[in-house]
């Protein structure tokens, strides 16, 4: 027998009647507000072409790793779920099977993000009234693709259905941004912008890398073999990122290292990265440098710095070889932020001109260092909880361990940083009902006024993210 699927009005409120009255007249005021999404990993080449959407299986299992990585740990194989391998050999191709796997096991996903995020897409967006299982999967998949078939469910459609003010992609400094012309040059009057993501050829233990130095020479039209020519090099991209809309930078690095090398030391440096093989030493040695060069050009072209740290990326060897990158095999790392910025902090910590977010996805350094960094540096600001525990629970552990040291003005809202762009509504609803719960129970315990928490609701749910990003 099939259960009904319903998202309870009071999802996420506390069962104190006083604080969950308080939430929902705030949340109430700021549930329909545009949706500014700063920072996320969705396709421009969606919006700029605005075809529709091959068919459920691709839309919402093989770009999600949050998805494709709970079925995996529980022994379905990524060649069952149809992710690409890097040889190009086969697997997995009937979507409707794939699904199958999905609905199957969806019970593998109760009390996680991915359940309420999918629900709400389920239930808000495509009008299912019953829960996914394995009786409901074709029920859901045949509903689903006949949607997607239709022009109210094409990419600009939806951008403009869920009220996305503006929506910023992620592409790295040899994409041609190609994508972001053609939305441009379309006459659509929807939003997108990019952000460069300079990882490819500043992280000298990243595959490919001197490959990637050599094109990156030839895309920019600047001689990279020497040190000088190479910072330029990456101030030509940067001015090309910005024409296609970009404000900010991101850099993923293992860890938060800066250095500030002399010019000297950074050429001798540069010149062992290009001959190469590298230690590790000085492939971090490299990367803490080119933070702080990334500094100096936010200072001159005035571009967000920031910094998404603490990850030991695509640990699984067998994963890596076999299918690439990002394929849910990503696993946080204890990070320190105190030593490591200090260098950079030195040379531009109260420069007007830059603007740096922190990400961590080591909580124990919330109250310890970050909170204390950015409640003092003017340059500093702290992202939201962000990749494994953008949640709840991890939303509510960052609000108890930032405010009372960084208060709410040194953080900058809510961001997805998101692949499954069906997602972002329920993502960004679930950020503003759990600050709409914490700044509720502020306001029951008399720690703030009543209007405080409307006005911080707002800041909180569109305001910050918008400033911060220079949106």
């Amino acid at each position: 027998m099939t259960k009904p699927l319903h998202l309870h009005p009071d999802r996420l409120f506390p069962a104190d009647p006083t604080i969950r009255a308080i939430a929902r007249a705030l949340h109430a005021s700021v549930k329909d507000l545009p949706i500014i999404s700063p920072h996320g990993h969705t396709d421009p080449r969606w919006f700029a072409y605005d075809e529709p959407f091959a068919n459920p299986t691709d839309l919402l299992i093989v770009p999600d790793h949050y998805v494709f990585r709970m079925l995996y740990s529980q022994g379905v194989k990524l060649e069952d779920l149809g992710i690409p391998t890097k040889d190009g050999s086969p697997t997995a191709s009937d979507p409707r099977a794939i699904w199958r796997l999905l609905a199957e096991r969806y019970h593998l996903f109760r009390g996680t993000p991915s359940r309420m995020w999918l629900d709400w897409v389920f239930a808000d967006v495509f009008g299912l009234e019953v829960q996914l299982e394995a009786a409901t999967a074709d029920l859901y998949y045949d509903t689903i693709d006949a949607a997607l078939k239709t022009p109210a469910f094409r990419p600009r459609a939806l951008f403009e259905q869920f009220n996305i003010e503006v929506i910023a992609t992620t592409e790295g400094p040899l994409d041609p941004l190609d994508h972001h012309r053609a939305i441009r040059s379309s006459g659509w009057s929807g939003r997108v912008v990019t952000a460069y993501r300079p990882d490819p050829v500043i992280d000298p233990e990243h595959d490919g890398f001197l490959r990637n130095i050599e094109k990156f020479g030839a895309v920019s039209g600047e001689d990279v073999s020497t040190w000088a020519g190479y910072l330029r090099a990456h101030q030509n991209r940067r001015a090309w990122f910005r024409e296609a809309g970009a404000t900010s930078t991101d850099h993923g690095h293992p860890s938060a290292a800066t250095a500030n090398l002399s010019r000297a030391e950074a050429e001798t440096l540069y010149a062992k990265v290009l001959a190469g093989p590298v230690t590790p030493a000085e492939a971090e040695l490299f990367r803490a440098q080119m933070l702080t060069e990334m500094a100096r050009m936010s200072i001159d072209d005035g571009m967000v710095l920031q910094i998404h740290p603490g990850v030991w990326r695509n640990h699984n060897a067998g994963v890596m070889a076999r299918f690439g990158r990002d394929k849910g095999a990503d696993i946080p790392m204890a990070t320190s932020y105190v030593d490591a910025l200090k260098p950079l902090l030195d040379a531009f910590g109260t420069d007007p001109r830059l603007s740096v977010i922190l990400f961590t996805l080591d909580e124990t350094s919330y109250s310890r260092e970050l909170a204390p960094l950015v409640g003092h540096y003017p340059v500093l600001r702290l992202g939201p909880p962000w990749w494994f525990n953008d949640s709840p629970e991890g939303m509510r552990r960052f609000r108890e361990q930032v405010t009372e040291t960084a208060g709410f003005y040194n953080t900058v809202g809510f961001n997805d940083d998101t692949r499954a762009f069906l997602s972002i509504p329920a993502r960004h609803d679930v950020a503003r009902r759990m600050d709409c719960v914490w700044l509720a129970q502020l306001v029951a315990e008399h720690r703030i006024e009543e209007d405080e928490a409307f006005e911080l609701a707002r800041a909180l749910a569109y305001d910050l993210a918008k400033q911060a990003y220079k949106l």
